[in-house]
């Protein structure tokens, strides 16, 4: 149930199959020192033990990726340690741990339709659409007559997630923000 590609083409987000288990790759950095060959150095969280491990890939080096099934599913809420999911078609709910879910709960919004990964029967993740649109729920006042160039200021969205927006976005105002990179797009 995996398929191999090249080091170079790892992704953060990814799910490998590293020794017996399966890893989803945290942070990753691709480093060309002057007269060595080039490497891929990967920070990587252990799916099934949520314990931190560092590689080095050599470039040319073939990394079996995890083939994952996706089902559709609505959000539904969370207790704290877990985030629960029902199916949509089979009306069957399944949890999935906060750890799991890493920075992927700060774009959750109840009732919502999330694509969920499973290796075998094991929910493993879930894959975000591209932007979300969130409530703004605390930040300063904005200032009359301020432009929206180079001024950011710090905002509380609905689900906890604080990012940088311009000075005329004000509480109560929807955002849509970039679920990859968590940033502000724009005023919705």
């Amino acid at each position: 149930m995996a398929s191999s590609i090249q080091a170079t083409r790892l992704r953060k987000g990814m799910l490998i199959k590293f020794g017996n288990d399966l890893f989803r790759i945290m942070d990753l950095h691709h480093l060309t020192p002057g007269n060595k060959r080039a490497h891929i150095q990967a920070r990587m969280r252990n799916i099934r033990t949520q314990a931190l491990a560092d590689h080095k890939f050599r470039a040319e080096e073939d990394v079996e990726r995890a083939v994952l099934d996706e089902r559709e599913m609505q959000y539904l809420y969370n207790d704290g340690d877990h985030y629960y999911f029902m199916d949509t078609s089979t009306y069957e709910q399944i949890h999935i741990s906060t750890e799991a879910l890493g920075d992927s709960k700060d774009y959750l919004i109840a009732d919502s339709i999330i694509r969920v990964e499973f290796y075998d029967v094991e929910p493993v993740g879930i894959e975000l659409p591209q932007t979300v649109d969130l409530v703004v729920k605390e930040t300063v006042p904005g200032i009359k007559g301020a432009t929206a160039s180079a001024q950011v200021k710090p905002a509380t969205l609905e689900t906890g997630l604080v990012i940088q927006v311009p000075p005329f976005v004000n509480e109560g105002d929807k955002v849509r923000v970039n679920t990859e990179t968590g940033e502000y797009q724009s005023r919705v």
